[in-house]
């Protein structure tokens, strides 16, 4: 359990870096797009979610 919380964590993260990165390169054009920013907000809440789930497994 523990190693697929670790990997879905780093999944999301990495899929919030690249949306930032995107959104910097192509410019404030993509930021607009609906779709776009409620995956980017979905995968950083994903990923918030993962690493507080993570941080509880340690302390129990």
């Amino acid at each position: 359990m523990k190693a697929y919380v670790v990997t879905t964590g780093a999944i999301f993260g990495l899929l919030v870096t690249v949306h930032v990165w995107r959104a910097f390169a192509e410019g404030p054009r993509i930021a607009t797009d609906p779709w776009f920013i409620l995956i980017t907000a979905l995968a950083a809440g994903f990923c918030f979610w993962a690493w507080r789930v993570l941080r509880k497994m340690r302390t129990s």
